[in-house]
């Protein structure tokens, strides 16, 4: 009898464990695994595959969308089976929600649905040279110096940091190095406060500047408040919006996006190809053209989901090609799609094919695994090369993304961000 009595409770502790780990992957999966946002088309059906391991009912919070499955017709609920697609309808725009039920009783997950107009847009593949105007001044890294009497001091040491930006000086704004280096030999040997906003919080740091020369004072600070390069604009909408890269421009030294919200697209040359190989990407290497008649447009912002802005009639006189549809997440499918990009002075769709679609709320604009398939661009560049970022993906008709991220290991594959993410960032930003 003890004997079954154990059994009986060893049985029951695993059968306990059982349902706790249930519950805690249910739970994990649903908040990482679960997109948080769709979007579909008004009057529209909409297919949508979550992909569940398990079974579960989907139900909208709104009469004005409706759900169904192959086996029921449009309601405001509907049960699916393991790795089932169902539908979304709506007749009318707006922000709504449904809601992911688990064991019949459990709402483990909340969904915004956008139902919206039709979305169309040019895609480019364009390449530019693109410029931006940190906000504040850029530190790169504090440096030792030698003062007038030949002494080594280290004035800025453990106050200020690296990717700090510097706001004001004693109170008063600057905008530039310039403004920084004149402020700070006004104020000669005098302890100054200068304003810094270290990543989203502003604090004050006072620090006494060295004396190096007669008239010259220094923080050692290196310092920067601008960027630039080269990248791929992925679209162009009917107002002149445009959005680029898929992801966003980081500085060199620090490795942290730039915050800018202020700069500048120009007309670039790509001069040369270096081909990528395992463990090395490859690279365009362009000449850009500044100036007034080589401007191409204002930057709104610099985001990690791309930089977005507004072109001008020198860079749509560029453009060849007709509007298309947008394709959203639940819409790509693994198979074959095109890429379009310029790496040698021509526009062009190539080959490549989709591996995978990962519409997890972590994908990082790394939704999209691709490879690339095309015999000309790989003889041309290897596969995915730095400067490609932002060529638009298309499938069946549609702008679905665009290429952010190469494979160091395998040059041939990378990763691609949806397009919804770019629309959705760009309309963020757009004054």
């Amino acid at each position: 009898m003890k004997k079954k009595r154990r059994y009986h409770s060893f049985f029951k502790v695993i059968a306990l464990c059982g349902f706790v780990f249930a519950l805690g992957y249910s739970y994990y999966y649903m908040k990482n695994e679960i997109p948080t946002h769709l979007r579909v088309v008004v009057e529209k059906e909409g297919k949508v595959n979550l992909k569940l391991p398990f079974s579960g009912r989907v139900y909208s919070d709104s009469k004005e969308v409706m759900l169904s499955t192959n086996e029921s017709k449009f309601s405001q609920q509907v049960s699916i089976a393991s790795n089932e697609t169902f539908s979304i309808y709506s007749s009318e725009i707006g922000k709504y929600k449904i809601g992911l039920e688990l064991f019949g009783f459990l709402r483990c997950k909340d969904i915004t649905v956008d139902v919206v107009l039709p979305e169309w847009v040019i895609p480019c593949g364009l390449p530019v040279g693109i410029y931006l105007k940190s906000n504040g001044v850029l530190v790169i890294g504090t440096s030792k110096l030698h003062d007038i009497n030949g002494n080594v001091q280290f004035p800025s040491e453990q106050i200020v940091k690296s990717g700090d930006y510097i706001l004001k000086v004693n109170n008063e704004t600057i905008t530039t190095k310039e403004d920084l280096i004149q402020k700070v030999n006004n104020c000669k040997s005098q302890d100054i406060v200068l304003t810094i906003r270290r990543n989203e919080e502003i604090i004050d740091v006072k620090i006494t500047p060295v004396q190096i020369s007669a008239d010259e004072y220094k923080l050692g600070l290196w310092v920067r408040d601008d960027t630039q390069g080269i990248g791929t604009v992925t679209y162009v909408d009917m107002n002149g919006g445009f959005g680029a890269l898929g992801h966003g421009i980081s500085d060199s030294d620090t490795k942290c996006l730039v915050e800018s919200n202020a700069g500048s697209l120009y007309m670039t040359e790509i001069k040369s190809i270096i081909k990528g190989i395992s463990g090395t990407p490859g690279s365009l290497s362009g000449v850009i053209c500044y100036g007034d008649n080589h401007y191409y447009g204002q930057i709104y912002g610099n985001t990690s989901k791309g930089i977005y802005g507004k072109v001008n009639d020198n860079f749509t006189s560029k453009i060849s090609l007709e509007p298309v549809p947008l394709g959203y997440k639940q819409e790509i499918e693994c198979g074959k799609a095109q890429i379009l990009c310029t790496v040698d002075g021509e526009l062009r769709y190539y080959d490549i094919e989709i591996v995978e679609v990962n519409n997890s709320n972590q994908n990082d604009n790394k939704g999209i695994v691709l490879k690339i398939t095309d015999k000309e661009l790989l003889e041309k560049t290897g596969g995915i090369v730095q400067g490609m970022s932002g060529s638009p993906i298309i499938q069946n008709g549609k702008l679905i993304g665009a290429v952010t991220h190469v494979f160091i290991e395998d040059s041939t594959k990378g990763y691609g961000i949806f397009i919804e993410e770019m629309i959705e960032m760009q309309e963020k930003l757009t004054p």
